[in-house]
């Protein structure tokens, strides 16, 4: 077992993680709170997060990244270096420029980061899938979502921190500089082995992924689990740095506490999740996350009751966080288990691009009902919502086995 923790590949997939989680909250918190100092609108600060869109809409180009293969490095590898180093130049282009200013010319450089990024998540996860064996991929897919974590860490916790340092302009830069572990990475991994079947026209490349999914058994309702499964603590997440700044809390406190101590809930809980999915499987561990998952989103509610504390601040994270790794774990090792090797690239986006809806369209009026609505209900709105998920786990589960 720790042969195959410390091996290469594991590695590879850790530092994977990394390189797609910096990115993630570039567009999400740190702008929100660059926004925020800058006096823009709360209402305005909920609608950003439709420059998150490509993270929904990423499976209409993944057929393309399935069918032709650049020039050098490989189909896998040498997609992923293109858009490695097209993310970095968006990033820098997003720290030149000014919330207070130029909003539009903001939300317009936050898109190509986020389109990059998208870009470089499917062909991410295409990679995992192929580059592991079955037995391989739970541990596999645990690792990059904690690499992925510590990407969001130093973004988040980290951004938040510098910037009560140093302009929000070299955080950015700061930021950009970070993403060469992952081009380091990709130079130096190995190609997956092509599997038999793929692709060989583009008409290939768009219909099939799509055919083959959609002819099983119970397909519609898969995908429509996939979609809100996360719905409520995705909502919640969006306006949580507002909601800690309301509150009263510096930046530093939400960097130090809400972020750095929330991280190691994160990971902990990704950990005793991959533990668990091991002990309980994948039906019951969908079941029982799922649930600490909305239990965890109204302890929010109690902190804005509690008021600007500290220890209920961490503790309020901690539970969130670590139910939120422990879900997560089961969520994308039942996504990678649904995809097939021949279309990895193609299923695996359309799955997770659903998997991202939630997150920018449903996040988007998420402003207007925080402050209609006011920070208690809200989060209690948000566990509330959780739950049609929830209820389509009793269709789902029954078409998928445990082995």
């Amino acid at each position: 077992m720790l042969r195959l923790i410390f091996s290469p590949r594991m590695l590879v997939a850790f530092l994977m993680g990394f390189s797609c989680g910096v990115p993630l909250l570039l567009t999400g918190s740190v702008l929100q709170a660059w926004m925020r100092r800058e006096g823009v609108d709360l209402s305005v600060i909920g609608l950003f997060s439709l420059v998150g869109i490509p993270y929904t809409l990423k499976f209409l180009w993944s057929p393309v990244l399935d069918r032709f293969s650049p020039p050098m490095f490989g189909r896998r590898r040498g997609w992923l270096l293109l858009f490695q180093v097209l993310l970095m130049a968006a990033i820098i282009g997003l720290g030149l420029t000014s919330p207070r200013q130029a909003p539009w010319l903001v939300a317009a450089v936050a898109f190509l980061v986020t389109f990059f990024s998208a870009s470089q998540d499917i062909v991410v996860d295409a990679y995992r899938r192929e580059d592991l064996s079955d037995n391989e991929l739970g541990l596999g897919s645990s690792l990059y979502v904690n690499g992925y974590r510590v990407g969001m860490l130093l973004a988040g916790s980290g951004g938040l921190i510098l910037a009560d340092h140093i302009p929000f302009r070299l955080v950015y830069l700061i930021m950009a500089a970070s993403l060469l572990v992952g081009i380091l990475t990709t130079l130096f991994c190995r190609e997956p082995e092509v599997a038999e079947g793929t692709p060989t026209t583009f008409r290939e490349a768009v219909v099939q992924p799509f055919a083959e999914y959609l002819q099983r058994d119970g397909a519609l309702v898969i995908l429509l689990f996939v979609l809100l499964y996360k719905i409520g603590d995705q909502m919640a997440t969006t306006m949580t740095t507002p909601f800690y700044l309301d509150l009263g809390f510096t930046m530093t406190e939400i960097g130090a506490v809400a972020k750095l101590f929330g991280f190691w809930a994160t990971v902990s809980g990704g950990l005793l999740g991959g533990v668990l999915l091991l002990r309980l499987g994948i039906n019951r561990s969908l079941w029982i996350f799922g649930i600490l998952q909305a239990v965890s989103t109204a302890g929010f509610s109690l902190l804005a009751l509690v008021g600007n504390s500290l220890p209920g601040l961490a503790g309020a994270i901690a539970f969130e966080n670590l139910t939120g790794g422990m879900g997560t774990a089961a969520y994308v090792a039942y996504m990678a288990a649904l995809t097939n090797r021949k279309f990895t690239a193609t299923q695996y986006a359309l799955l997770s691009s659903l998997m991202g809806i939630p997150r920018v369209l449903a996040s988007a009026p998420t402003g207007y009902f925080a402050q209609w609505l006011g920070w208690v209900p809200f989060f209690l709105l948000c566990s509330l919502v959780a739950l049609p998920g929830l209820y389509l786990l009793r269709w789902v589960l029954p078409r998928y086995h445990d082995e």
